[in-house]
């Protein structure tokens, strides 16, 4: 697949969005496997839940983990892409689920990883919203005092999707996913014009149960137990 058809024009940064990347077999698949790990595994946040796979990473490097074979068959199909230099392999998938009404703050992901990001949408779609940060050092972290000034513009992720995120984008804008049970389609929706449904402006879309895929590089990685104490 030449993933580079796929680049969103007229927006900062490199984006490439590719709809129905996976078939609706290999999203029942996903998702089958996600709900049958132990309880355990996920890790329950104020506003959503996640589960690590590959390690869980932190500033003095990664515990690297093995990644299960039902997940390392998307890291593998995404490699292919060429997306990733051959020393900077995908080695860590974060899967958030998103309930209806559920989103996250503006925020970058930081540093710990190379700034390069791709995310496999299941169960539903949602509204990926950005804004310039006006902060120098943004490290994972929701950054409030940059939500004020609004999306600049917002992408549509839509079931079965793959979004690659790169350089600009990644350094310097913080994304987000709003708090609602309904996205609405508009003019700021960067992608709409690749999207695989049909829709028109003004339309509601009600968002379901949200499980996305994030599969990324973690370049400081260790074998070793970390020592996280001050």
């Amino acid at each position: 697949m030449d993933y580079q058809k796929y680049k969103i024009e007229k927006i900062p940064g490199t984006v490439y969005y590719i709809p129905q990347f996976i078939t609706e077999e290999e999203e029942k698949y996903i998702i089958e496997h996600v709900d049958s790990v132990p309880k355990p595994k996920w890790t329950q946040l104020s506003h959503r839940r996640l589960q690590n796979w590959g390690g869980v990473p932190h500033p003095k490097g990664m515990i690297a983990e093995k990644i299960p074979d039902w997940l390392k068959k998307y890291i593998d199909k995404i490699a292919t892409l060429g997306i990733f230099e051959a020393e900077k392999c995908p080695n860590h998938v974060l899967i958030n689920e998103y309930l209806p009404g559920q989103g996250i703050m503006p925020h970058t992901d930081g540093p710990l990883f190379y700034p390069t990001v791709t995310t496999i949408s299941c169960g539903s779609h949602t509204l990926l919203e950005f804004q310039p940060s006006k902060s120098e050092d943004c490290q994972g972290a929701s950054v409030q005092d940059d939500a004020s000034q609004g999306p600049t513009f917002s992408l549509l992720l839509e079931q079965r999707s793959l979004l690659i995120l790169q350089d600009e984008l990644y350094h310097n804008y913080l994304h987000s996913i709003a708090e609602v049970m309904d996205d609405h389609v508009t003019n700021n929706i960067a992608n709409l014009h690749v999207c695989s449904g049909n829709y028109v402006l003004g339309e509601k879309l009600t968002r379901g149960r949200r499980v996305s895929l994030t599969i990324r590089h973690v370049p400081k990685t260790t074998k070793l137990k970390i020592s996280v104490g001050k």
